[in-house]
């Protein structure tokens, strides 16, 4: 999976701050076992993340000074939330239903 720069950015940050990392965890995994799917989770999540950047590019460095030479505009987290689904929360995202059609292969 690639990440954006400001995906690393935040990635690394959070693995550079246990107490900020813990919180994600919490987060990440809450959506998984609330949210409908995959999916669903990580949209919320990205949505979650993007004012978490926003919030901390005010204070901390990279962030603030990313901002400051780029300006603060909305840049996708996506991939992000998905890597900390896969990450964090695998064991909390709800199983496929197995009573659901399944995708049929190409002819």
């Amino acid at each position: 999976m690639s990440l954006n720069r400001h995906e690393q950015m935040l990635h690394d940050y959070l693995h550079a701050h246990a107490e900020e990392r813990r919180h994600w965890q919490d987060v990440v995994r809450r959506e998984a076992r609330e949210a409908s799917d995959v999916h669903a989770a990580s949209l919320v999540i990205e949505r979650e993340l993007w004012r978490y950047y926003e919030e901390r590019a005010q204070v901390a460095e990279p962030m603030r000074d990313a901002v400051r030479r780029e300006g603060l505009r909305r840049v996708s987290l996506r991939n992000l939330a998905e890597l900390l689904l896969r990450l964090w929360a695998a064991d909390a995202v709800r199983p496929r239903d197995p009573d659901a059609p399944r995708p049929q292969p190409y002819a």
